[in-house]
């Protein structure tokens, strides 16, 4: 008889049990859609290996992972080539989460996977708001004639919760059109207070790791130069803690892009803060 001990494979601090939970870990390992670098599929898997690298307690919040009581319940498994049909399996397991009365935190994964968590998560709250940070304002309506992209993921959801209750930070990249639509409705922050329009809200926080500059994050599908630095990040982390987040993801990180590993282990930490914060 074997006697151990053996590696743990899930995420450093999680509770074992999910039905003690409050917050459902879940690896959204698809990247149908990625219009330059895929690869990001590959994240979830690195992720939790990466984050036995970190320390379980946050300085910054003073807590432990232990103090967030999450579970890991490890990656979906997904249909290869098949698009609508892994938005139908994620739509359906957030859907589960939250009839259980928990709230989900995903790991992509591509962009486009935040899309069935923000439809799931809408059959159970009414005023249900996004708070976005992006390198790119993923507000096309498609991309080279398919509307399901990550490049529309955002535009999507806003269909299903009202422009007017999203919020998107560190956009520096897009067509006018979707500059004149985040003109329209007011939906970029650049200040803290920004945000406050959904202080009475739901919110769902949604990263794609290309939000951090293309110097501290250069693994990732489509780096964009001029982002944010990781401490600019850790600051709107810090404000959201006045915000009732109901649900989160952190997307977009491509490990493979990265031979170094920092990537890695800057897109583990980001999900640590994050989950200080929920």
């Amino acid at each position: 008889m074997l006697r151990g001990p053996f590696l743990d494979r899930s995420w450093i601090g999680q509770n074992p049990d999910y039905n003690k939970s409050d917050i459902i870990m879940l690896g959204l390992p698809f990247d149908g859609t990625v219009s330059y670098r895929s690869g990001s599929r590959f994240a979830p898997e690195q992720i939790r290996i990466a984050s036995w690298g970190l320390e379980d307690y946050s300085p910054r919040f003073n807590k432990f992972l232990q103090d967030v009581n999450f579970h890991d319940a490890g990656d979906l498994e997904f249909p290869l080539g098949n698009t609508y049909k892994t938005l139908e399996v994620i739509e359906k397991n957030v859907e589960d989460i939250y009839r259980d009365g928990k709230k989900v935190f995903g790991i992509g994964g591509e962009h486009l996977v935040t899309l069935p968590e923000i439809k799931a998560v809408s059959k159970f709250y009414d005023n249900l708001a996004i708070i976005h940070f992006d390198a790119h304002t993923d507000l096309r309506e498609e991309y080279l004639g398919e509307e399901m992209s990550h490049s529309a993921v955002i535009r999507h959801a806003s269909k299903i919760i009202g422009p007017e209750n999203i919020k998107q930070i560190g956009i520096r990249s897009g067509m006018k059109e979707e500059f004149e639509f985040m003109e329209k409705y007011n939906t970029l922050a650049h200040k803290y207070s920004d945000l406050d329009a959904l202080k009475n809200k739901k919110v769902f926080v949604t990263v794609d790791l290309d939000v951090l500059d293309t110097s501290i994050m250069p693994g990732t599908g489509t780096p964009e130069p001029g982002g944010l630095e990781f401490n600019e990040l850790m600051g709107w982390f810090e404000y959201l803690k006045n915000f009732e987040i109901i649900g989160a993801d952190v997307v977009e990180l491509a490990p493979d892009y990265d031979t170094s590993g920092a990537s890695t282990a800057v897109a583990t930490k980001v999900i640590r803060e994050l989950l200080m914060v929920m």
